[in-house]
Formats: structure tokens, sequence, C-alpha cells
């Protein structure tokens, strides 16, 4: 392949979903099979997933039950159908749920204010729902502590403290967040394929939306009107939309405000569902001859470099490749300190936006059949340049999967074919056959969004 350049490339419309695939009580009943399994294997005796508003994962998961407005747990035992606990607004919710679990209405996870009459002792509760004196039991939260060299911590929990004296009332506890996200093994790494035709779903709508936005967007528009061209419609979001121009735009995170879009502005766009993120940034302007001076090289200085990286990212991941691989392939060319690589190039996703990475440095860790993962490489150099950014989701899918896939799911596989074909014939990336680019902008990297149609390519 070439070297990276600006050239005119027409992006296709790959088109919107018109049915939405859904998961169904057998998938349900099966992830509580394969948790039964791992917590044998891992000698628990009984896990509790604590779950809330932002840390819906690994509780949704296992359920199909997400937290809205209170928090949540599950106990699950071997030999006792798993007991949801939940507030005074979230237990009706729950029949929503298509998981296999009894209701408990355990008002303490109720907001401030609300009635506790109803309430009975914790250990009273978690006696009934299976535990038992001298368990060993499993508490996953939403993370644990890893050192560099990737050293889990079982002792840190991530979880209420009331909730972790509880438990120690029964036995021991420890960390179980690996068994859901471990890189490599965990129950959220590897997913079904009617996990994945939902990734798919979520990724083609937040990619649109950035498309549209990216299209749309022009100065003297308010951020809140450049967003609301996005056409949001309700799809469960998995972070807030990050979006600004000018100077709040080196921060990357920040939400859209009043302030109007200027041009020369430095620009940044993200938008994430459950199941997918999609994230652009670049300047409104239309050409280089319109950026300061001194960062007329913007394209020749960072974007090209970044792009080269990102369609070796491409190139090197796949089934069984290690993640130091993937690291060794980006880093070979965004080492440079100029390039401020401070996050892993990379990393899996699931209904939270990052569930863990594999891609690190010296990482023998591989990817696997299933895995669901982000094309995330953020530059974030600290200076004028400010940055580039290519962030696109992708399943990683073994001969039968792609046949199942296909077959359950043709109006998404026409999708993934046709992405397939652009990155291939348009922007010179050619993927391995396990990979299926969930993304409507995959690859595609407009650095001055006043001329989106020029974008880079290695052809």
């Amino acid at each position: 392949m070439g070297q990276a350049r600006l050239t005119k490339i027409d992006l296709p419309d790959f088109g919107s979903p018109v049915e939405e695939p859904l998961l169904t009580g057998a998938t349900y009943a099966l992830r509580l099979s394969r948790l039964r399994a791992a917590m044998a294997e891992h000698g628990f005796q009984a896990v509790v997933i604590y779950g809330d508003r932002e840390h819906v994962a690994n509780i949704s998961w296992a359920t199909g039950y997400d937290p809205r407005f209170e928090e949540a747990l599950l106990v699950v035992t071997q030999d006792q159908r798993p007991v949801l606990f939940a507030g005074n607004e979230g237990f009706p919710y729950a029949e929503c749920a298509l998981g296999d679990f009894d209701r408990v209405l355990w008002q303490p996870l109720s907001l401030m204010g609300q009635s506790r009459h109803k309430m009975r002792p914790l250990l009273d509760e978690l006696r009934d729902a299976g535990l038992r004196k001298g368990m060993r039991i499993g508490l996953a939260g939403w993370k644990g502590f890893e050192s560099d060299a990737g050293v889990f911590d079982p002792d840190w929990l991530e979880a209420p403290h009331y909730l972790v004296k509880a438990l120690e009332a029964f036995g021991t506890v420890s960390n179980a967040a690996l068994l859901f996200m471990h890189p490599e093994s965990g129950l959220r790494s590897v997913n079904e394929v009617e996990q994945l035709a939902c990734f798919e779903y979520a990724a083609t709508r937040t990619s649109s939306a950035i498309r549209r936005f990216i299209l749309n967007a022009k100065p003297g528009m308010s951020e809140y009107e450049a967003v609301r061209n996005m056409t949001l419609d309700g799809y469960p979001q998995s972070v807030h939309i990050n979006m600004c121009a000018g100077p709040r735009a080196k921060y990357g995170l920040p939400s859209p405000s009043t302030r109007k879009i200027e041009q020369g502005d430095p620009i940044v766009v993200g938008f994430g569902l459950m199941g997918a993120l999609n994230c652009r940034a670049g300047f409104m302007v239309a050409n280089a001859s319109q950026l300061p001076p001194s960062i007329s090289d913007y394209v020749e200085k960072l974007v090209a470099p970044y792009f080269e990286a990102a369609a070796s990212w491409y190139d090197t991941i796949g089934i069984g490749v290690e993640g130091g691989a993937v690291y060794d392939a980006v880093m070979s060319r965004l080492g440079d300190p100029f390039f401020g690589i401070g996050l892993n190039p990379g990393h899996l996703i699931h209904l939270d936006e990052w569930v863990h990475s594999p891609v690190k440095k010296h990482s023998i860790q591989k990817f696997r059949s299933g895995m669901a993962v982000q094309c995330d490489i953020i530059p974030a150099t600290g200076t004028d340049y400010f940055m580039s950014n290519i962030e696109d989701g992708i399943a990683l899918a073994d001969e039968p999967l792609r046949n199942t896939f296909a077959k359950l799911y043709p109006e998404a596989w026409s999708r993934i074919m046709a992405r397939r074909d652009f990155m291939a014939q348009s922007l010179g990336i050619v993927l391995k056959p396990e990979i299926l680019p969930f993304s409507n902008i995959a690859g595609w990297l407009p650095p001055f969004w006043q001329s989106p149609a020029m974008a880079m390519t290695r052809k």
C-alpha cells in the first residue's frame, strides 16, 4: 500500500437498520450456565453482582435488567434461582428483563426520602437468596485494581461498604470483576452472535449520527445546534455526548454548550450507545491554508502518520493475534512523544464503552472470535496541532460465526460486506476475513470539516 495522503473520497451511504435484533430468554439461560461454570472453575460458591445507573454492564449481561435511578444487586449460587435486589422503582421495572431470576424489593436501594417500610435486614435477604456461612463469595462491581504488570488484587473491592460488610458475615469475599471482564477469557469479552448483531445495530446508529454531525456542522452554529443534526432518538446511551469546539476541544470530553462554532476551531465529537461508540476530531476549515501558519502542515505532521497507524491497527488485528503485536503496530508509527499516546490503542467494548484491553506493551493476551473491539487511538499532542481521531468498532468472527451471522442477520451482513469493500477500494485497508466493521464511517477520516469529501487514504 502507498503512503497516507489526502484525497477526494465518496463515503457511501451504507444504510440504516430496518429490523432491531434482540436478545431472548434463551440467551440469558445460556449465560447463567456459563456463569455457574466459571464460578466453579474459580472456586466461588456464590457471586454477587453490584450495578447502578452508570455501571450496568455486568448485571445487565446476566439478567437483561439495567438499573435506572437506583442501584441493584444480583445473587447467584449453584443450586438456587438467582435473586435480583431492586428498589421501589426498579422492582416493577425488572419485569421487563428477560433473564431468569426472582425479584426482591429491598428498599434501601431506593432514592433518599422514599419509603422503607417493607425493609428487611440485608443479612436475612441474602440468606434467603442462598448465601451460607463459610462460602467463598465473588463480588463483581465495575472494575478492580491491576498493576502495570497486570497483577490483579482480589482484595480491592469496587462496591459499597455496607454490601462488603454484609457479605463478609457469610465468608470470604474477593473481587470477581475479571470473571466478566478479563480481556481474554471474561464472560463479556466473547459475545454470542445475537449480542454482536445488537452491537452492529447500535454502531450503525452512532456512526451515522457522527456522519450527520460532520456533514452539517458550520461556523456560526452553537454546539447545541450542531448536535441536533445527529437526530438522536432515545436508544440507551453508554456515555454523555462529548462535543466541543474551540478552546475546550483539547480536553476531548466536555459536553456541548451554547458557544458558537467559529471558523478555524479545533472540533471533536463522540457519541456512544450501549454497545458502540464513534468519535472524530479535526478543524473547522476547508483546507490547510485556513489554519494558522504554524500548523499548516497539520496533515503531514499529525494526520498522515496517525492514519497510517490506524490502518496498521486494522492490518494487524485478528483472531489469535497478541495484544502486544497490535500495540507495536501502532506505536512504531506514533511512539514519538509529540503524539501523546497515553491510553491503550484499542480495547474491548460491550454495553459499557470500555471493558478491558489486551492492547498494551508486551501483552501476550490473544484476540478471540466473538470479541467486539474498538479502534481507539488518541493522539493528545497538547499543542496547537490539536489531535486527529478515528474511533470505530469491529467484531472478530471465525468462519462458523460469520456463516451464522450472515444467515440470521442478512440486512446487517450486507452492510458489513459493503463497509469491507469501501475500506479496501477507497481507503487501501484490506481486512482479514474475520474482521467485521460495524461502523458506517469505518476508517473515514476527514481532517477539514468544511471539506468532508477530502479524507485520508493510503491507496
